[in-house]
């Protein structure tokens, strides 16, 4: 029994002796080296909002290895940048960054990150290269001390580094209006729009047409909206005249529409500018109204009316005709009357023939009225319809007895004719 103990015992002991003998292996020495480039595309174009995609590598290289018996493994490696936050700067370059900074976590070396950080690129920026700069923030193990056998301390130190990236802005023709002025631009007509253009980019522009857009239900529609300039240059000006429409239910305000040009780059490529919102001012649409005093008829009279009128509007209304539109008890062989030109605050009277029936109940009507004009295109245009009012008064007494007066009057005058004559043929007789 006592053999058979120590024969177990032997036996343990040698295969305690042996196992293998391990180590940890540590790296010290090391530290992240970062780098940073774009991915894709680095040209982009004034006014444009474009997605920026950077790639972040890690090439950190460990510069001593020593494997020791009986330490505790180490987590992080010296080169692994851990907690790795981007922050995109544009600092004076027209671009905006609109991304908030990211946080990408642990980058070991070897490694690669790509962030897409979203921007816009001003519409005033001048074509070019340029630098934006990319702050990345992070941490490493910077060391470790292990101070018992089961107690590892881990120092790590904090990076703040800026790296450069260059992006392209392409050199673009860029329209600014200085002066948007209008010619008889009313509510419901047609007028023209007057534009003077300069090209404020940093592109010479060949071949080049202005055209105006409708700005979404801007009730402003260009009925002839594109001129053809050509030769544009950097600082270059250039006018325009285009006809242009107006709705019905616009108002008496300002009115957008958009202003884009299209030409011919340096490269031989037909591209159309950044869209160039102007303000329009309206005016008032032609309307009319009457400034003479009520018009005064008599039950059973006839004769002539007059009515005056005038032009409310801005604009002027050529060739303008009166029109009186007659219900009972009111008749006329002659409802129209002609106006001529009438300038914005003009004042003509027009005369219209008239017979009120003896029926007539005395009170106040009103006859509506309207006015056919042209405007300054030589388009046909009807007023909106207004009123006239007609006081019928009634016939005085006198009026009356004068009548029956007048007819005893002619009857006995009649009577006397007749007596007398018969009086006359008695005698030759």
């Amino acid at each position: 029994m006592k053999n058979s103990r120590l024969i177990f015992f032997v036996l343990a002991l040698w295969l305690i002796c042996c196992i293998p003998v391990t180590g940890v292996t540590t790296y010290v020495g090391g530290s992240p080296l970062l780098s940073a480039a774009l991915s894709g595309t680095n040209e982009f174009t004034p006014g444009q909002d474009a997605t920026i995609f950077i790639t972040v590598q890690n090439s950190g290289v460990n510069s001593l290895e020593f494997v020791t018996t009986g330490t505790i493994t180490r987590d992080d490696l010296p080169t692994t940048a851990k907690l790795v936050t981007l922050e995109l700067s544009a600092g004076d370059v027209p671009v905006v960054v609109k991304s908030d900074p990211q946080n990408v976590g642990d980058l070991k070396s070897p490694g690669l990150v790509t962030v897409p950080i979203r921007v816009k690129i001003l519409p005033n920026a001048t074509g070019g290269n340029y630098q934006i700069l990319l702050n990345i923030m992070y941490s490493y193990l910077g060391s470790s001390t292990q101070d018992a056998a089961d107690v590892l301390e881990y120092n790590y130190k904090q990076v703040n580094e800026t790296i450069p990236v260059t992006i392209k802005i392409k050199p673009q023709l860029r329209i600014e209006v200085s002066d948007a002025g209008t010619e008889n631009l009313t509510v419901g007509s047609e007028g023209f729009l007057n534009l003077k253009i300069k090209n404020a980019g940093s592109e010479d522009g060949k071949k080049a047409s202005v055209t105006v857009i409708r700005n979404g239900a801007s009730p402003i529609i260009p009925t002839d909206n594109s001129v053809f300039i050509g030769d544009f240059p950097a600082n270059g000006v250039v006018t325009g005249k285009y006809k242009v429409a107006v709705s019905n239910d616009a108002e008496n305000q300002i009115y957008p529409v958009d202003i884009i040009v299209t030409y011919e780059n340096r490269d031989g490529d037909v591209v159309t500018s950044t869209v160039y919102t102007v303000g329009v001012p309206v005016g008032r649409k032609i309307s009319f109204g009457i400034t003479s005093p009520t018009v005064h008829v008599l039950q059973g009279s006839e004769g002539m009316i007059e009515v005056e009128y005038q032009n409310n509007g801005d604009s002027t209304a050529y060739q303008a005709q009166a029109r009186l539109s007659i219900v009972e008890p009111f008749q006329s062989s002659d409802d129209t009357a002609y106006l001529g030109d009438l300038k914005p605050g003009q004042k003509v009277t027009a005369r219209f023939h008239v017979s009120t029936a003896d029926t007539a109940v005395v009170k106040e009507y009103s006859l509506s009225t309207e006015i056919r004009y042209h405007d300054s295109l030589d388009n046909s245009q009807v007023s909106d319809p207004f009123n006239v009012t007609v006081d019928v008064e009634s016939k005085p007494l006198w009026g009356g007895v004068v009548q029956v007066l007048v007819v005893i009057g002619v009857i006995i005058l009649v009577g006397i004719g007749a007596g007398y004559y018969l009086l006359v043929m008695r005698k030759k007789k």
